[in-house]
């Protein structure tokens, strides 16, 4: 019996506020003070967008700790793709963060508990900006599933987190990149909170050739208004 066929069914939280019982996933939540605020400091534009001097080399390869340096264990992974607004557009300097566990389904943080084991040689984390075309790229390897600690130890599929941001938002995008094919996916009360189809398939990454080193290829599109909007989380 797989861990997958062990957990309930997204289904099993219909009758309820879906992620509102996923403490920290909520998709669309307003951010309400605890006391009274009496001053706000008034929000301003943004920009220029971004000095090339924001990204250090090696910034996009998650998957060691220096240019050159020894590679985390696990399968090797490209991922592209481009970032546009609403009319298809690219969104030029778009600035992207990314951020996942290792092979093993363990993030290099404090707050992760797990017993799963460190890679002294994964970086776990990167930064891009889109070039002309909107167009990024990042390498890494696949992570892991890993459970969810205080929610029945549910397993959490493969994925991968997007921080945007770009000229026009006034705040970051948050967002989750899965894999096709895995059987976790079907099962995740995260992925699955979003009950539009068309825009819950749109965050799983689509297959292209491998790489010559024999990496595998995947590219995640991301839209950042409109009716193809790419789903994002509130950063709260």
């Amino acid at each position: 019996m797989t861990q997958a066929s062990l957990l309930p069914h997204p289904s099993a939280l219909l009758d309820a506020k879906r992620l509102e019982l996923i403490k920290g996933y909520r998709v669309h939540e307003m951010r309400t003070p605890a006391r009274p605020v009496k001053v706000i400091t008034p929000s301003q534009t943004i920009g220029p967008f971004f000095s090339p001097q924001i990204i250090r080399p090696g910034d996009d390869d998650l998957a060691c700790l220096a240019p050159g340096a020894a590679r985390a264990q696990g399968t090797p992974i490209v991922m592209t793709g481009r970032v546009t607004d609403e009319d298809g557009r690219p969104v030029r300097k778009a600035l992207i963060e990314v951020w996942q566990a290792n092979k093993w389904g363990k993030y290099d943080h404090p707050d992760d508990i797990t017993d799963a084991p460190l890679d002294p040689n994964f970086k776990g984390w990167g930064r891009m900006l889109t070039d002309t075309d909107g167009r990024y790229r990042l390498r890494s390897i696949k992570p892991g599933p890993y459970p969810n600690p205080g929610y029945d130890n549910w397993m959490r599929p493969p994925h991968i987190h997007y921080s945007i941001f770009a000229a026009g938002l006034m705040q970051r995008l948050i967002t989750q990149v899965y894999f096709p094919g895995e059987p976790l996916n079907d099962i995740d009360p995260i992925l699955n909170g979003i009950e539009d189809l068309e825009a819950r398939a749109s965050l799983i990454a689509v297959p292209q050739p491998a790489e010559r080193n024999g990496a595998l290829a995947f590219e995640f599109d991301i839209v950042l208004r409109g009716k193809a909007e790419t789903p994002f989380f509130v950063d709260a």
